[in-house]
């Protein structure tokens, strides 16, 4: 029996693909990866997900995988399926994935300036502030599409309570991580200390003018990315 794509194709040379969902310190996150073909040919993948065979076979079929990139330094723990599968890919996260996953031969760390191997077409931005957490968002140029991980989240009413007990879902409504808002989860905004800093990177981002933004956790914004991205981050002021 033929098993079902899981790729969902979003724009050209653009894909997701939907995670299991996973519990942090007792909450449920669903989770996603997102795939882009860059006009080399090559695949660069974001926020890898864990990796099976059919997975792995209907990625390879859109071209060869090249680029395996963490986000932040929570999201690493697919890089050990990938890796495996796909030794050749080069690995990059920013700098704290790399002291967290020092047995893995990473890249040279990421920051605010793309390698050469996606420049130009996918750009980002090193989200710093915070002592908890660093990010690096990206900016897909020909789909204009933003990708976030962490700094932004909206969970449907419908999975909050499929997966949240309703102390959860209180603590997800006052955090503001509910869908349409998209809110970075409070204690990072409680410890982002150097705010003019972390205020610039989103500012970049914004200023790309992103049509989409896919998060990887919760709902994602098919439509009006930029006027998303700055109401979900007004407590930045920007």
């Amino acid at each position: 029996m033929t098993q079902a794509a899981r790729l969902e194709r979003i724009d050209t040379d653009l894909w997701l693909v939907e995670g299991p969902v996973v519990s942090f310190y007792g909450f449920a996150y669903p989770t996603r990866s997102v795939i882009v073909r860059l006009p080399d040919g090559a695949l660069w993948v974001w926020s890898p997900i864990p990796l099976d065979d059919p997975l792995a076979d209907e990625v390879a079929r859109l071209g060869p995988i090249a680029h395996l990139v963490s986000p932040n330094k929570l999201h690493h723990l697919g890089l050990d399926d990938w890796h495996a599968a796909f030794p050749e890919a080069r690995l990059w996260g920013p700098p704290a994935t790399l002291r967290k996953r020092g047995d893995l031969p990473f890249a040279e760390p990421l920051g605010d300036t793309p390698p050469a191997a996606w420049q130009g077409i996918v750009e980002q931005v090193w989200v710093r502030g915070s002592p908890l957490l660093d990010e690096v968002e990206f900016f897909h140029r020909p789909s204009q599409t933003a990708l976030v991980a962490d700094l932004c989240q909206t969970f449907e009413a419908t999975f909050l309570e499929q997966h949240w007990a309703p102390w959860q879902r209180v603590i997800a409504r006052l955090w503001g991580i509910t869908a349409g808002r998209g809110r970075a989860p409070l204690e990072i905004r409680l410890t982002t200390v150097r705010r003019r800093t972390a205020r610039a990177a989103i500012r970049r981002l914004i200023d790309y003018a992103p049509q989409r933004v896919i998060m990887a956790h919760g709902s994602w914004r098919r439509r009006d990315g930029q006027a998303f991205l700055q109401r979900a981050f007004s407590w930045l002021g920007v």
